[in-house]
């Protein structure tokens, strides 16, 4: 076995994979449960844009960090370099334990879910092993053959994980902008866009309350969006990373952005507000392509958001495991996680590790939306720490390159009212995601007495 980790991705596979890691399937089911929120069609398009705006921020912030924390693990090593060991660890058990995890079993989850359309007996109800008390449906069965081909492509080295990868980010970019150009000189329709804009939000509509409602509704749009930090999970295996990890973050960011909202301006330009509220299963794609394309539009629809989640699955599973096998290289979590196939170049345990913990989200838990709140709630929190640690590491060290703190205060501004926002209105998920997150204190303790331990016998 050896400990080296190879360069291989140039620029295009890292852009390739911060959008295709971003682009799973949010974007086509997220846009529903938002307006049910905000009610309005110029609301839905505020929220995406700050969404966007948020995102890019946090991407263009980011580049502090990577071009002067030269050592690899990414984000982990950022929280590392910025505070201590144990804020570091916290982020790694949270990325183990929620953040990374449970992204990859709804991702696999929706793969599930959009393949029943095409094939209904597909479905979270269709049970192929009913116990009293374990429940297996064909949805989860699924969900769990793509997690487990997928880590085992990713295990064959990252060449295969990168080809794989920049297929699918290919083929949902050319599908999504087919999408857009169709609806435009299809889908849009004079009388709904004058019924869904009858309403705009004025400055009388900008209140505290609102703001708060606005904030809770952005969750959908940010979790659509939320995985751009994962490319410098990977910048070991990025050529010249001081180059192109930013490049990377910011032209595949602007991409996603770009696409997002333009999707979102067909669907309420194409589709009346009551209809997206009330799309079934929440797809508002499926809709849109109805009215577009008939009963086809929805076998159509099906294909394209399989193919997105299908990549961002694969972007997701390969990304997270790097954090893994780089915190057991620090002694913070099992040792054999360290070990680098010597054939592959790749951290198969740690991959393997990942892939259990997903399947038991998806055996155990099953649900879109609930995974959804534990996810953000946990990176928004880890992501507002990494960008208060921007500052914290300039008045520890003496950097050459910044990025304007107009970024890092946006992202901490914005992020810092999410967090409190869905505290609030979503406090029982939020408070068992909270105490994923500290449960990680007494396992670095004892994990760190255990080490001590062994040290003196030695």
């Amino acid at each position: 076995m050896s400990n080296d980790l190879k360069r291989t991705l140039n620029l295009a596979d890292s852009v390739s994979v911060v959008a295709g890691s971003m682009i799973g399937c949010g974007i086509f089911i997220v846009s529903a449960d938002i307006l049910r929120q905000v009610h309005f069609a110029s609301a839905l398009l505020f929220v995406w844009i700050i969404a966007g705006l948020f995102s890019l921020s946090g991407a263009i912030a980011y580049c502090e960090p990577v071009l002067n924390i030269k050592e690899d693990g990414g984000q982990y090593i950022f929280l590392k370099k910025m505070y201590n060991d144990l804020i570091a660890f916290l982020y790694g058990w949270s990325l183990l334990t929620v953040i990374q995890t449970a992204t990859i079993a709804a991702v696999c989850i929706a793969v599930g879910k959009f393949l029943g359309i095409i094939f209904p007996c597909i479905s979270s109800t269709e049970y192929i092993l009913d116990l009293s008390f374990f429940k297996l449906s064909s949805q989860q069965l699924i969900a769990m053959l793509v997690c487990i081909f997928l880590t085992y492509i990713n295990s064959k080295g990252i060449k295969y994980g990168v080809i794989t990868q920049n297929l699918f980010t290919a083929a949902k970019i050319l599908s999504i902008t087919g999408i857009i150009i169709l609806g435009i000189f299809i889908g849009c329709n004079y009388d709904v866009i004058a019924a869904n804009f009858n309403n705009l939000i004025t400055f009388s509509d900008i209140t505290f309350a609102n703001m708060e409602t606005i904030a809770v509704a952005t969750v959908g749009a940010i979790f659509a969006m939320v995985t751009w930090n994962n490319i410098t999970f990977i910048s070991s295996e990025v050529k010249n990373p001081e180059r192109n990890i930013p490049l990377a973050l910011f032209w595949g960011v602007i991409i996603v952005m770009v696409l997002y909202v333009l999707i979102n301006v067909l669907y309420v330009f194409s589709v009346p507000v009551e209809q997206i509220k009330t799309a079934p299963e929440d797809i508002v794609a499926v809709v849109l392509m109805e009215r577009i394309a008939g009963e086809a539009g929805k076998v159509i629809i099906a294909l394209i958001i399989m193919i997105s989640a299908f990549g961002s699955a694969n972007g997701l599973i390969m990304t997270g495991a790097r954090v893994y096998y780089k915190m057991a290289k620090d002694r913070l979590l099992f040792r054999n996680l360290a070990i680098i196939n010597r054939k592959t170049k790749v951290p198969v345990n740690s991959l393997l590790l990942q892939c259990f913990w997903s399947g038991c989200f998806i055996l155990f838990c099953g649900n879109y939306i609930e995974l959804l709140d534990f996810v953000i709630y946990a990176a928004l929190i880890f992501y507002v720490l990494t960008v208060i640690g921007i500052f914290v590491y300039r008045r520890k060290y003496e950097i050459e390159k910044k990025v304007n703190n107009i970024y890092g205060i946006f992202f901490i501004v914005i992020g810092s009212f999410i967090i409190y926002a869905l505290t609030l209105y979503k406090f029982t998920n939020s408070i068992k995601t909270l105490f994923i997150i500290l449960s990680g204190i007494p396992v670095y303790l004892i994990w760190q007495k255990v080490k001590s331990i062994k040290t003196c016998v030695k």
